[in-house]
């Protein structure tokens, strides 16, 4: 059976003009409006405050657990859910929220960030409660689509995302609240390995799509079979962080990476370097199977001295992978849904190049030196520039309606 497509997308022959007012009813029409704006402005504000004012990060959080909870929860797993809300439409042809449901899905999400800024144990527990309730009506939301659609292959990425925003969410809050930074490290790498196979189980299928829409007569492998194994594999990975088996687990993780390398080469990753809205997803998917095989290298033991820092995989994983394909999705399926012609400004492909340089640049700082806060600094301003440029150019569209509707007016 062919692979269906996972976003469909008008791509408009000619370039069109932004000539309507903001409108709510258009605002609210998909996930991925709101969620975009939400998720890419808290991923500025949220490592603001983090690298410049962490004296605003309250007790009982450590400095360090916040920002990890508010970079995979807060950020990463709310373009995905954006992402979800909005391909399942074309998977299934049912819309799962739009409209004031939407909205106040919404301002549950506004209201947990609030929550986690505020001190006490008290509102950590509120924000959890309303953060959790979140990706629970979305992940119901997507399971509620998926079976009326029948859509029975994708019947699994609702369990990921309540998975991911409910259980793995829940276990992370409850290790900040008993003060357990070992539990907390290990519910974090444990809700990390969850969005890492919904990244790529996303990933495996877009990127060979849109490949093939933008090289004309290229034809890449689907590999659903591998594709299947790498989510059975994750599945397991997921019980052996929860068991606590180190050595089976990195040999587990090092499958999955492997399997991800495979793929990648697969794609003819070399046919794609004239297309930056292609090459940036080759790039992030790529970092996401070396920073799972930097993963199994520190699990297995192998790793020693400064290499053996924790920090090191999930800087791999969560900028090199989740970020670089991030900010890849945000400009490709917005430019589609919002009825662009699919070409890159300047100052989208700007906001490509400094996502990749905080990259960098943050790995650069996590080896201990004299200049490490000097690239911390740099990286969380190349980072705050990135997001910075995609709102400017996206939020002025993101809330009016489709531009060739606009347009046809």
């Amino acid at each position: 059976m062919a692979e269906p497509k996972l976003v469909s997308i008008n791509e408009p022959s000619a370039s069109l003009k932004q000539c309507s007012s903001p409108e709510w009813k258009a605002f609210l029409s998909l996930g991925f409006r709101p969620l975009y704006i939400a998720g890419a402005s808290w991923a500025l504000i949220s490592l603001a405050i983090w690298v410049f004012m962490p004296q605003l990060i309250p007790s009982p959080w450590l400095g360090m657990a916040w920002h990890a909870h508010e970079m995979l929860w807060g950020f990463i797993a709310t373009i995905a859910a954006a992402f979800l809300l909005t391909a399942s439409a074309t998977w299934t042809g049912f819309n799962p929220i739009k409209g004031k449901p939407l909205g106040w899905l919404c301002v549950l999400w506004v209201l947990a960030r609030i929550g986690y800024l505020l001190p006490g144990h008290n509102a950590i527990v509120v924000a959890g409660a309303l953060e959790v309730a979140f990706f629970g009506i979305a992940g119901i939301a997507l399971a509620r689509v998926m079976v009326k659609g029948k859509s029975l292959r994708n019947y699994g990425v609702p369990v990921l995302m309540i998975g991911l925003g409910c259980i793995a969410n829940t276990l992370f809050l409850m290790a900040v609240l008993r003060q357990d930074y070992l539990g907390l490290m290990r519910q974090f790498n444990l809700g990390m390995l969850v969005m890492a196979i919904l990244a790529l189980l996303i990933a495996r299928r877009v990127i060979p799509f849109f490949t093939m829409r933008m090289v004309p007569g290229l034809q890449l492998p689907m590999h659903t079979r591998t594709g299947h194994a790498q989510m059975v594999l994750g599945g397991l990975a997921v019980l052996l962080i929860a068991a606590g088996q180190n050595t089976l687990l990195a040999a587990v993780l090092a499958a999955i990476s492997l399997i991800a390398l495979w793929q990648w080469f697969a794609w003819k990753p070399m046919s794609v370097l004239h297309k930056p809205l292609l090459w940036i997803l080759f790039l992030g998917y790529l970092f996401l199977a070396l920073g799972l095989l930097y993963a199994a290298f520190l699990y297995s033991g192998l790793a020693q001295g400064a290499w053996a820092r924790p920090a090191i995989h999930a800087h791999i994983i969560g900028i090199g992978g989740f970020c670089v394909l991030i900010i890849g999705m945000l400009t490709r399926t917005a430019l589609g849904h919002l009825g662009y012609p699919i070409a890159l400004d300047r100052s989208m492909l700007a906001s490509y190049y400094l996502v990749l340089a905080s990259f960098a640049l943050r790995l650069g700082a996590l080896w201990p030196s004299s200049l490490s806060l000097m690239l911390l600094h740099t990286a969380t301003a190349c980072w705050i520039g990135a997001f910075g440029l995609y709102l400017w150019r996206f939020l002025p569209r993101l809330i009016r309606p489709r531009a060739d509707a606009a347009a046809n007016r």
